[in-house]
């Protein structure tokens, strides 16, 4: 159905009958937008980037299972997830580019590293929060657990603050204080994503290499000038793991990058 500013709603239905929202922005070769927590479709940041390749582009930006209009099969795999994203590649219908920001970054790279994953002619990531050094927040090995935990014991909002604190660093003051603003009970109404978070990152938020190591596409690694050193490592990392990868830095610009940094990068990539 017809949206605002060009934009297309639809949806795909995954292996597992799972209807995936999107929106589909433009004219031209296929992209698709991969988030990562706490976000979904009408974030600012990835609606923002397709408005802007939509020029060039017919972009897909899609709401990840559990999130905005997508449903939420039970039980989670990340299986799941890349059979959800082989879902709105195909209703692409051609030949398909892929971008994912964060947990999302991590989803399109286990993506193109599964033997069965959907066809993908290049890859972007924006800061895939893998941990490679001591520098890196440490997280327990069994976090995608103790997240489903709280939520499956009714205290979505103990899980939004564990992960916010001990994945995200942000200062448990800080987050204190967000309990008090409104976006505080929308997360908490997606807090049983944040361990599908988890999952695909693994045990630990560890680098795959090996797994980084079979993929055989072009891609292209992003990280912010400003954003924390572990994340700067941990591209590099992913860069060094990918054969071919090409990593740049965008000068200014810390995890939350803005669309106007991120577009032109994804632009000249894809082209």
């Amino acid at each position: 159905m017809p949206g605002a500013a060009g934009r297309l709603s639809g949806a795909a239905i995954s292996a597992d009958g799972t209807p995936i929202a999107f929106d589909r922005y433009g004219a031209g070769p296929a992209v698709v937008l991969v988030h990562g927590a706490f976000t979904d479709k009408a974030h600012a940041t990835l609606a923002g980037v397709a408005a802007a390749l939509s020029p060039w582009f017919t972009v897909f930006n899609y709401d990840r299972r559990g999130r905005g209009a997508s449903g939420d099969t039970r039980p989670y795999a990340v299986e799941r997830e890349i059979e959800d994203l082989a879902a709105v590649v195909a209703a692409a219908d051609g030949p398909v580019m892929v971008f994912g920001g964060s947990s999302g970054a991590a989803l399109v790279l286990e993506a193109a590293a599964s033997p069965s994953g959907p066809a993908m002619e290049r890859l972007a990531v924006w800061e895939p929060p893998y941990h490679v050094d001591d520098s890196a927040p440490a997280l327990p090995a069994d976090f995608a657990e103790r997240l489903d935990a709280l939520v499956r014991a009714g205290r979505p909002g103990e899980a939004v603050e564990r992960f916010m604190v001990e994945a995200a660093e942000v200062p448990a003051g800080a987050v204190g204080a967000m309990r008090a603003q409104p976006f505080w009970a929308q997360a908490e109404t997606i807090a049983q994503t944040l361990s599908y978070e988890a999952a695909v990152l693994g045990p630990g938020n560890a680098l795959p290499a090996a797994r980084l190591a079979a993929i055989a596409r072009p891609t292209l690694v992003l990280n912010g000038g400003d954003s924390p050193a572990w994340m700067t490592n941990a591209g590099a990392a992913v860069a060094a793991a990918v054969p071919g990868a090409v990593r740049r830095v965008l000068k200014g610009q810390s995890h939350n990058v803005t669309p106007e940094a991120l577009a032109p990068e994804l632009l000249e990539f894809f082209a």
